[in-house]
This record gives structure tokens, C-alpha cells and sequence, in this order.
């Protein structure tokens, strides 16, 4: 999640909790977090006999492993990452800006490598076999996340054409596999497949749209994906 100087800090964290105690950190690293909203992050089934005890050994052992400076505060403590710190959920989000911002500007190309930034990192999985509320809540967010960057490498991929059009067409599939209810994955399966001259099968899959949304929803696609399977049906 967190480099300083290019190096991994994960393996210099004190035990599970230690590792809690700096995840939470980073993620509030632009506030000071209260010592008993600490407490709760790194215990969330209940605290220790001495929780204050617990939570001030645990802060010292992660100035000493991060370095002087870094953990800041007393009754309330935040993180002070030097400038060379790298921050991956930080650097996706940003990345995601910057490729949706080329999107709204028809700047496919300029697109395609934020995507590609923010979908290989959103789909890492954050602090694996923790059961925890608010990580569980992160984890939601960089789902969020991973389906933005999903949907927006697939349209710079089908904008730019050519050899990007097949990674466009996995873009769609993924999208319309996790998200099968949200039409812009099934419409870039779709228009990848007629780009690519696979009309019955771009009509197949505006098939399986409408299948589904009629047996799940009762509905049936909007004017714009029933106006694209209109022009596959002209062209076929």
C-alpha cells in the first residue's frame, strides 16, 4: 500500500495490529485521528485490559520502524509520510481523475495509461483475510474504483482502435461479469464486437442484455443500446 523511498514498509510493521494501526493512518493521513478512534480500528472486537497502554506501545513501535517525524501527535495522531512516500490508493485516484478528465475531453489516448494506472491497483485486494468494518468499507470504494477503471480503459482502447479494439472487447466482458446490471459494460462488449466485424456475436450479446434486464428487472434497454442493436441489425 505504502512505499518510502521506493521500499515497501509493510514488512518493518509491528504484528497484525501494528499493521492496522498504519493502514488506518494512511488512509486519514490528511487529519489527526483521536487515540480512541485508533483504539477502535486496531480492535475492533473490543480493546485490550489497557487499551492506552496498548495503543502508546504500538505508536512507538511504529515511529521507530517508519522513522523520526512520521507518527505526530499525542492526543490526537497523525501520519507525516515524507515527500518521496508513494501511497497506492492515493496514486490510483489520481490516475482515475486524470483518465476520466481525458475521457470528457475525447482525449482517448491521453486516457488509456491513467486507466490502466487505477485498474491494476484498484484490483488489488486491501489487507486480505481481514474481517474488518472499515476496511470492508475501503474495500468497497476501490470496487467502485476498479469498475471506473474498467469502464474507462475500455472506451480509450475502443476510441483508439485498431489492436486495442480486443482489449476493449475483454474490458466489456469483464465490466458486464461484475457489474451485470450497469449498461455501459455490455454496450462497450458490444460496440468493440461490431468494430471488430463480430456482428452476430455483438448481436448475441445485446440478446443476453435484454434477457437479462427482462427475466431480473422487468425492464428493457435504454433508447441508446436499443439504437445500437437497431444499426447491428442494418448492417448484418
Amino acid at each position: 500500500m505504502a512505499r518510502i523511498d521506493g521500499r515497501p514498509v509493510e514488512d518493518l510493521l509491528p504484528g497484525r495490529q501494528g499493521r492496522l494501526l498504519f493502514v488506518y493512518l494512511v488512509l486519514n493521513r490528511t487529519r489527526a485521528v483521536r487515540r480512541d478512534e485508533l483504539a477502535e480500528a486496531v480492535w475492533p472486537a473490543g480493546p485490550p485490559a489497557a487499551p492506552e497502554v496498548a495503543l502508546r506501545a504500538l505508536l512507538s513501535k511504529l515511529r521507530s520502524a517508519l522513522g523520526e517525524g512520521t507518527v505526530e501527535g499525542r492526543d490526537a495522531v497523525r501520519l507525516c509520510l515524507p515527500p518521496s512516500a508513494s501511497v497506492d490508493i492515493e496514486v490510483a485516484n489520481a490516475a482515475m481523475h486524470r483518465a476520466e478528465s481525458a475521457l470528457a475531453r475525447g482525449e482517448w489516448t491521453s486516457a488509456w495509461g491513467p486507466a490502466q494506472v487505477a485498474l491494476f491497483t484498484a484490483g488489488r485486494e486491501l489487507l486480505a483475510g481481514e474481517d474488518v468494518p472499515w476496511i470492508d468499507e475501503q474495500r468497497r470504494a476501490l470496487a467502485d474504483l476498479h469498475l471506473r477503471a474498467l469502464e474507462a480503459y475500455g472506451i480509450a482502447c475502443l476510441h483508439i482502435r485498431g489492436t486495442e479494439l480486443p482489449a476493449a472487447e475483454r474490458a466489456g466482458r469483464a465490466l458486464s461479469r461484475l457489474a451485470p446490471f450497469r449498461e455501459s459494460g455490455h454496450r462497450l462488449l458490444i460496440e468493440s464486437l461490431e468494430q471488430q466485424g463480430n456482428l452476430a456475436e455483438a448481436i448475441r450479446a445485446y440478446e443476453s442484455l435484454r434477457e437479462l434486464l427482462r427475466d431480473e428487472l422487468g425492464i428493457s434497454p435504454s433508447p441508446a443500446i436499443r439504437r445500437l442493436h437497431a444499426r447491428l441489425l442494418e448492417s448484418a
